[in-house]
């Protein structure tokens, strides 16, 4: 679903903090307020660019999944807090032009959630290994001793923006009963 819009490698970045006020600080405008005094607590949030499927090519469903390793930080993290969010640029696949990719016309959603190991259904585990590997195929390939495994995002919430005046609203039922039509696909 997403895919043909945005590039299958975007940025995944893991909010691994305390548990959330529901506030804002300006000191840490983009993440929420962790500590109880009020202070920002900006310190554990990690950042990594990824590579992601959704399903097969032009069958995505919207649930972006990963191949992860603990011997890196975004998995070994994500095991003890959950909370992430996938930021996908329109940029990435040419489709903006010339344009800034900070201009709103340039769409770009992020998708907030929780960052899950996939290890109880065996049809999904499938779906999403086929994903993965059709679309990133070295992925087969890599260390069998590095222990990667997939996870998902189970999206709570989204942040999207393609066009001036502020993010759209958009619910996750929406997201997900998108439908793909020539006017809306990129190739």
């Amino acid at each position: 679903m997403f895919e043909k819009h945005f590039s299958s490698k975007s940025i995944l970045m893991f909010r691994n903090l305390m548990p959330i006020q529901k506030r804002r600080s300006s000191e840490c405008p983009l993440f929420d307020v962790q500590k109880g005094n009020g202070q920002a607590d900006c310190r554990n949030v990690n950042w990594n660019v990824v590579s992601f499927s959704d399903g097969l090519p032009d069958k995505g469903r919207g649930i972006p999944y990963f191949y992860l390793t603990t011997l890196d930080p975004t998995a070994r993290n994500a095991l003890k807090d959950q909370r992430s969010s996938l930021t996908i640029s329109e940029y990435a696949i040419g489709s903006c032009g010339k344009t800034d990719p900070e201009n709103p016309s340039c769409a770009k959603i992020t998708l907030i959630g929780k960052l899950k190991l996939l290890n109880g259904d065996p049809k999904e585990t499938s779906f999403a290994q086929t994903a993965l590997f059709t679309k990133h195929p070295e992925m087969k390939g890599w260390p069998k001793g590095h222990n990667f495994q997939i996870f998902k995002i189970e999206i709570e919430e989204i942040f999207m923006i393609n066009w001036f005046g502020g993010p759209k609203p958009l619910t996750v039922d929406q997201y997900l009963q998108a439908k793909m039509d020539s006017r809306t696909a990129i190739a």
